[in-house]
């Protein structure tokens, strides 16, 4: 439908699902209709299609004034009037589509979706909600791998970088999801979810990048060469973080490495941790009236280090919400700086360990108190520190998970999850 014209006569529910899909085609999109919602009239605001603001009249479809239109949807919710739409498409020889009547249509529109480059369309007979489920299961398919569409296309070249997300494999993206499906080789972390790598086809060679904390790790210059040398052996590289790679995941080394070899890249962003902890354990970053900024540091290395670029000096100012990434081993340094600087020691703070996954939990407590809580509770990495008055928010609120996912299901459900 690219560069085409097309006519949606009606703008409400049906035309609100049609429409964006056209409009993403390509397509000249003219909607005909007195009112619209509120999603498709800031379409037209945009600039994405053209609205007519009136109800449908004899040769909005055909008559001398309308363009050459291609396609034509019939999606009021008068049938007399989607039937006058359809017979005038049909005396002019194009292609309707009634949203009220199939039997009626001269074409069928199909539950559509796009994987790895592959487009599909499924009409199941008079059952559209079969034809979506269908749809589903196949996109879904190749996205994750199981449908192997790796034969016969264009082969992938170069390296992708693709934040996985926070832990739990339902997270990654889709545009991650599909591009792991295509992976010659994959380099992945530990934090990664690395559930997905089961669903690759045997053939696929999977390189451990892992980088235990004060453990043993694979140096970045090895990773960095890895992702190098299986490129410019025409391999398609996917490289899995947890996280974000761009958000203290040195994606950035990663890309400039290969961009002085000549091998492009393709970054894919990821839901980073620093925001999926607290939201997985019911705590707003921000709220209103309550913190409107949101500080995301690191501290590998901890606060008064020489190599420490991080203001706690400035952040204990703020009285925003403060993020914390790998602060667990430093827990107590962290909440003495901000003290010292000026944060009271009764600010809440809160400690997500293992966010999104089954064994996730919270730890709260103060700056005063939270070393000793997390010493306590032995917390360990990965865990994320949020700090401010968002915390006590959660709890006035009631929405703080404290205890594992498991725990928390089986309190929703009173049952174990399957």
């Amino acid at each position: 439908m690219r560069g085409r014209d097309v006519l949606v006569v009606g703008g409400g529910r049906v035309a609100q699902r049609r429409i964006p899909v056209l409009v993403e085609a390509g397509a000249r999109v003219t909607l005909l209709a007195p009112e619209a919602s509120a999603a498709l009239e800031d379409l037209a605001a945009a600039g994405h299609l053209t609205w007519l603001r009136r109800p449908y009249a004899p040769g909005d479809v055909a008559g001398p004034e309308a363009p050459a239109y291609w396609l034509v949807h019939a999606a009021t919710d008068d049938p007399a009037v989607n039937a006058a739409v359809a017979e005038e498409a049909e005396d002019a020889r194009v292609w309707c589509v009634r949203a009220d009547d199939r039997h009626a249509s001269s074409a069928w529109t199909p539950a559509s979706g796009t994987a790895n480059g592959i487009t599909v369309g499924v009409v199941a007979s008079g059952d559209p909600r079969r034809s979506a489920g269908l749809r589903d299961a196949i996109t879904e398919g190749l996205a994750d791998g199981t449908l192997d569409a790796r034969r016969g296309r264009e082969p992938l070249r170069g390296v992708a970088l693709v934040g996985g997300g926070p832990g739990d494999p339902g997270l990654i993206t889709v545009r991650g999801r599909q591009l792991l499906s295509q992976a010659d080789v994959v380099v992945v972390d530990r934090l990664a979810p690395t559930s997905l790598l089961d669903r690759l086809p045997a053939d696929v060679e999977i390189v451990d990048a892992a980088k235990i904390p004060y453990g043993r790790s694979m140096s970045q210059e090895d990773i960095n060469e890895v992702l190098v040398t299986r490129a410019a052996q025409g391999k398609f590289v996917v490289r899995l973080k947890g996280g974000d790679s761009f958000l203290f995941g040195r994606g950035g080394e990663e890309a400039a490495a290969c961009a002085a070899a000549g091998i492009p890249v393709i970054a894919v962003p990821g839901v980073t941790s620093a925001l999926a902890a607290p939201a997985s354990a019911g705590i707003p970053a921000t709220h209103r009236g309550v913190a409107q900024d949101v500080h995301i540091v690191s501290a590998h290395v901890p606060p008064g280090d020489s190599r420490s670029t991080v203001d706690w000096k400035g952040l204990a100012a703020a009285g925003g919400t403060v993020i914390v990434l790998m602060g667990v081993e430093r827990i107590r340094e962290i909440a003495e700086a901000l003290v010292a600087h000026g944060r009271p020691a009764d600010t809440p703070v809160a400690v997500v360990q293992e966010a999104t996954l089954p064994g996730q939990r919270t730890v709260t407590g103060t700056l005063a108190t939270i070393a000793a809580a997390v010493r306590s509770a032995e917390v360990r990495p990965p865990a994320v520190v949020i700090i401010g008055e968002v915390v006590k928010t959660a709890r006035d609120l009631d929405i703080l998970h404290t205890g594992t996912q498991l725990e928390s299901h089986r309190l929703a459900t009173g049952r174990d999850p399957q």
